[in-house]
């Protein structure tokens, strides 16, 4: 399955490549620790499924070669990747030249998420408390991503949208094939899927939950 209308990437607004891929299918794909080679073949995968968005966490030079090379591959088939960990304004000008179309990292960062949208490449940064929810929300971004997701429990996104109604939360860490309706169901905007498609159990159960995630879009 390919993206039917993949994101634009070339968006001055922070939050609107986010919305228009998570609205389509509220899925993200993270390809940690991979080889360049593995990382395309994974990227690839992702998009066979309707995935169109790959992060790729960047915490060492072989990661950005893997970026670079999963970048270059997802220009050919109109998807889109992002680097991940960008936890420093070093990483964030790696990412840029590794032709990266967004950014994500595990915390808050003013300082980060503002330089990585004057690049422009929309951020969604990490938090996992209120006031890091507020600090986000403030500086402009609704995009967030909860982290780490499994250990924070579908119970604490249930419990910051009475507070929070306008953020969009991107449950990560721990999520799977088997647990990523939970968290949907509980008020995350979107799940990121860590081993899905390394893992052959989850890869079975994958085409399912993309009908079914698909089907409850277009509703």
């Amino acid at each position: 399955m390919t993206p039917q209308n993949p994101p634009s990437s070339t968006t001055t607004a922070p939050g609107r490549l986010f919305e228009q891929a998570f609205t389509a299918l509220p899925l993200m794909v993270i390809l940690r620790g991979l080889d360049t080679e593995a990382t395309v073949a994974m990227s690839r995968r992702a998009w066979d499924h309707g995935i169109p968005l790959v992060e790729v966490p960047v915490q060492d030079e072989s990661a950005v070669a893997a970026l670079a090379a999963a970048a270059a591959a997802g220009r050919e088939r109109g998807a889109v990747v992002g680097a991940g960990t960008v936890t420093s304004t070093e990483r964030l000008a790696r990412a840029v030249r590794a032709g990266a179309a967004f950014t994500v990292a595990p915390g808050f960062s003013a300082e980060v998420a503002e330089a990585s949208v004057r690049a422009g490449l929309p951020h969604l940064p990490g938090v996992s408390t209120p006031s890091e929810i507020q600090q986000a929300l403030a500086c402009g971004f609704t995009w967030l991503k909860a982290f780490p997701a499994a250990e924070l429990g579908a119970g604490w996104l249930r419990a910051m949208r009475g507070p929070f109604p306008e953020a969009r939360l991107v449950a990560t860490g721990g999520m799977t094939v088997a647990n990523a309706q939970e968290f949907l169901s509980a008020g995350a905007d979107a799940v990121s899927l860590g081993s899905a498609l390394s893992d052959p159990a989850q890869v079975r159960r994958l085409p399912r939950l993309v009908t079914e995630l698909t089907e409850g879009a277009a509703r």
